[in-house]
């Protein structure tokens, strides 16, 4: 019997030698099917497998290709086929890539690490992808197969990998609509993408000359740290304490964006960003600063090692809370008080002027933004047939009379 199978996979291999090529991936699709689905002796299956073996040589790529094709998706493929085929041409690797149940993870991150884009393209779509194959996809895959990953709605991406994308394609904007559209990512890897957004921004209006780069850098530092007060805004308490770990750790917890913070009435913000500098528990943190007299805010602050040149802004607002409140407004803790902030800067003003005018500088770039967005609320809610109460604009009136 085995010299009859014998005698039938020579005449086959030589017919596969003079007949075209789409004839030998005909033959070669219905010799794998044959081999899946028809009820083989173990010697013919075994004739069978050597037959495949041998046309993984073939000149043809449709040969190769059409194996694959039959092959992709069956757990009983031969194995050792199934590999050679994963690691062929893309176009005829990727569907064994993308579809094999016999490719184990370490085989797929192998291929990730040694193959072309289109491979790891391939390896993305897989079904239910491990952790570990996709934080291979993370480090060193294309901006394709990251993509495809991000918006796979079954693959298992831990945080670190999502982390990982952000800092190599952050500033690609698919990468950004795609990151933002899911659940799971985490306040810290929006503010990070919000920063990746800035820089790119930056770099684009620098280019083109439209304006010089210390402006635009300034520029786009103040419209992210708005940007990261109006995230902080909608942050769960949970999450609140890894954001703050995640600005200082990239800088950005400045003195600026958490004064910022505590003149938009985000006290939850600037509450967690004094006990992270500080080292203090955040209750006691919380009872220092909202203590009537200045010296537990006092030894906090320089706890803190904030500059000393900012305390005066901090002190006065502080102060300006527990005097009229302003926690209750409408619009909540996403953008700066108009009337806080000008309080403040006129009661820093009074003070004796030197090293503070960096400070009255800011305070007065604060105010004019605060002046700005009300002006356009005011004119937006006008314009909607609604004309609302604010007190900045019903003083204007009073002295206009």
């Amino acid at each position: 019997m085995a010299l009859v199978l014998s005698m039938i996979v020579r005449q086959f291999l030589q017919w596969l030698r003079t007949a075209p090529a789409g004839d030998r991936a005909e033959a070669s699709s219905a010799l794998a099917r044959a081999y899946l689905y028809s009820d083989l002796s173990p010697d013919d299956r075994a004739a069978a497998e050597g037959a495949m073996t041998m046309l993984l040589d073939d000149p043809s790529p449709l040969v190769r290709a059409a194996l694959a094709d039959a092959l992709a998706f069956s757990p009983d493929a031969p194995a050792s086929v199934v590999y050679a085929l994963a690691a062929e041409q893309p176009q005829i690797s990727s569907l064994v890539l993308q579809h094999s149940p016999l490719l184990i993870d370490a085989d797929l991150v192998d291929a990730v690490a040694t193959q072309g884009a289109r491979a790891q393209e391939a390896i993305a779509r897989r079904v239910g992808l491990p952790r570990s194959v996709a934080a291979a996809i993370a480090e060193i895959g294309s901006a394709e197969a990251c993509l495809i990953l991000i918006e796979s709605i079954d693959a298992d991406i831990a945080p670190f990998s999502i982390g990982r994308m952000v800092e190599r394609f952050g500033h690609l904007a698919a990468i950004r609509e795609a990151l933002l559209a899911r659940d799971d990512v985490s306040v810290a890897t929006r503010q990070a993408l919000v920063v990746k957004l800035s820089a790119t921004l930056c770099d684009f209006v620098t280019a083109r000359d439209w304006l010089a780069p210390d402006r635009a850098q300034r520029i786009v530092k103040e419209a992210c740290e708005k940007a990261t007060v109006m995230l902080a805004a909608d942050t769960p308490e949970t999450e609140m304490r890894a954001l703050i770990r995640h600005l200082r750790e990239t800088g950005q917890l400045t003195a600026g964006l958490i004064l910022r913070a505590l003149l938009s009435g985000n006290i939850a913000l600037f509450e967690e960003a004094m006990s992270d500098l500080s080292d203090l528990p955040l209750p006691r943190v919380i009872g220092l600063i909202h203590d009537r007299g200045s010296a537990g805010f006092r030894a906090v602050y320089e706890q803190a090692a904030l500059p000393a040149s900012t305390y005066p802004a901090f002190r006065e607002a502080i102060a300006t809370l527990q005097e009229d409140g302003f926690l209750g407004d409408p619009v909540g803790a996403t953008r700066l008080k108009r009337r806080m902030v000008e309080r403040v800067l006129t009661r820093c003003e009074s003070a004796v002027p030197g090293e503070i005018e960096p400070l009255l500088t800011l305070l007065r770039r604060f105010a004019t933004e605060a002046a700005r967005e009300e002006a356009r609320l005011f004119c937006e809610d006008l314009v909607a047939g609604y004309v609302p109460h604010y007190a900045a604009f019903d003083d204007d009136a009073q002295v206009a009379a």
